[in-house]
C-alpha cells in the first residue's frame, strides 16, 4: 500500500508555503542573512515544534519566517518544499501565501512575487510539477489592510489563481473580509477560505454565503450542523482536510478520532492534505500513510481522495485530463 500511495499522483491544495519551513533550511537562511535565532541547533527548533493550538503554532511561526528576506530566500523556501513534494509523488501544488506577514516585517510584495514565481517556472521545468498560487488574507487583521494588500498586488493578479483567508479562526468570522473578497470576485479571482476548523459550523456557512467560496479549508466542524453537510454534498463544495494538521493542534486527540471516517460516509467532497509539513508531520504522503494506517481504507477510497483533488484544482482541463489518466493507470496496475 506504500508504494501504490507513492506513485499515486497526488495534489496538494491547502499548503502554506511558510509553513514548509524546516528546520535546516531555517538556520541556513538565518546564517545567510544575519538573523539570529531563539535556538541553539537545529534539534532544539525541531523539539520548539509542538503545540497546545493554533495560536501557540502561529507564534512559532511568525518567528520562523523572520529569516525570509530575499526573493532567494522565498525561491529556495518554495524549492525545497517542491523537491520533497516530487519525491512522495505529488504533480500539482497550490502555495498558499501571506503578503501581509512579509510586508509587516518590511519585505516588499515584489520580493515574494519573484522568489516564488520563479520557483513556480524551475519546479514545473525540472519536475514536471504544476503549480497555483492563492494569495491569503490574514483574518487575525485588519479588513481594510486586507484590502489595501489586494489592491497594491493589482500588478500580479492575473498571476494569482485565488484569494484566501488564513491565520487564527476564532473570533474572527469571514464576515469581517465580505469587501475584498467582493473585489475578487469582481476581477474573476476565485476564492477560498479557512472555516471549521478551531471555529464553528456557522464560520463554514459564512464563507459559503458571504464570500462565495468554491472550496473550504479544512471544513471538519461542519458535522455539528447536519444541514450544512447535505448543503456541502449537494453543492459539491470540496473540503480540503489536513489530518496530521488536525492533530497536532489539538483540533481532534487522535488520528483514529478524526472525523474523516463520518465526512466520507455522508459523500462530501474530501480532498487530503499537509496544511504546514515542516510542522505537523510530514508532507501529503505522510497523511495519506496516516489514514491508511487508522482507517484501513482500500486502494479505491485513496485513488477517489486523490482524483477529488485534481478534479478541483485550479489547473487547465489538458493537465487535469493528463493526471487523471495517470491515476487511472495507476490504479490500473494496482
Amino acid at each position: 500500500m506504500q508504494d501504490f500511495l507513492k506513485r499515486l499522483p497526488k495534489a496538494e491544495l491547502h499548503l502554506h508555503i511558510e509553513g514548509s519551513l524546516e528546520p535546516e533550511l531555517m538556520f541556513a537562511l538565518a546564517e545567510r542573512n544575519g538573523v539570529e535565532l531563539p535556538y541553539a541547533s537545529v534539534e532544539a527548533a525541531r523539539a520548539a515544534y509542538a503545540f497546545e493550538d493554533l495560536q501557540s503554532f502561529l507564534d512559532l511561526y511568525y518567528q520562523g519566517m523572520a529569516v525570509l528576506r530575499t526573493a532567494d530566500d522565498f525561491f529556495d523556501l518554495a524549492m525545497d518544499y517542491f523537491q520533497r513534494a516530487h519525491a512522495e509523488g505529488v504533480v500539482h501544488v497550490e502555495i498558499s501565501f501571506d503578503p501581509q506577514a512579509h510586508l509587516a516585517r518590511g519585505i516588499e510584495l515584489s520580493v515574494q512575487m519573484e522568489g516564488l514565481g520563479r520557483a513556480r517556472r524551475q519546479a514545473e521545468r525540472e519536475l514536471g510539477i504544476s503549480t497555483a498560487l492563492i494569495m491569503s488574507f490574514l483574518r487575525d487583521c485588519p479588513a481594510d489592510e486586507a484590502m489595501r494588500v489586494f489592491e497594491q498586488a493589482a500588478p500580479y493578479w492575473e498571476t494569482i489563481d485565488a484569494v484566501g483567508l488564513d491565520s487564527a479562526e476564532r473570533g474572527h468570522p469571514p464576515s469581517k473580509f465580505t469587501e475584498v473578497f467582493a473585489r475578487a470576485k469582481e476581477l474573476g479571482i476565485p476564492r477560498v477560505a479557512h472555516a471549521g476548523e478551531e471555529g464553528p459550523a456557522a464560520y463554514v456557512r459564512e464563507a459559503l454565503d458571504l464570500l462565495d467560496v468554491c472550496r473550504v479549508d479544512h471544513g471538519v466542524r461542519c458535522l455539528e450542523e447536519p444541514a450544512l453537510v447535505e448543503r456541502l454534498r449537494d453543492e459539491r463544495i470540496p473540503l480540503t482536510v489536513c489530518p496530521l494538521s488536525n492533530v497536532r493542534l489539538k483540533v481532534v486527540k487522535h488520528i483514529d478520532d478524526h472525523p474523516l471516517p463520518r465526512l466520507l460516509e455522508a459523500g462530501l467532497v474530501l480532498t487530503l492534505n499537509s496544511d504546514d509539513p515542516a510542522y505537523f508531520g510530514g508532507g501529503v504522503l505522510a497523511n495519506y500513510l496516516a489514514c491508511e494506517q487508522a482507517f484501513a481504507w482500500g486502494k479505491e477510497t485513496f485513488a477517489s481522495l486523490a482524483r477529488n483533488a485534481i478534479e478541483v484544482a485550479f489547473m487547465d482541463s489538458r493537465r487535469r485530463q493528463a493526471l487523471l489518466a495517470e491515476l487511472d493507470m495507476v490504479l490500473g496496475e494496482a
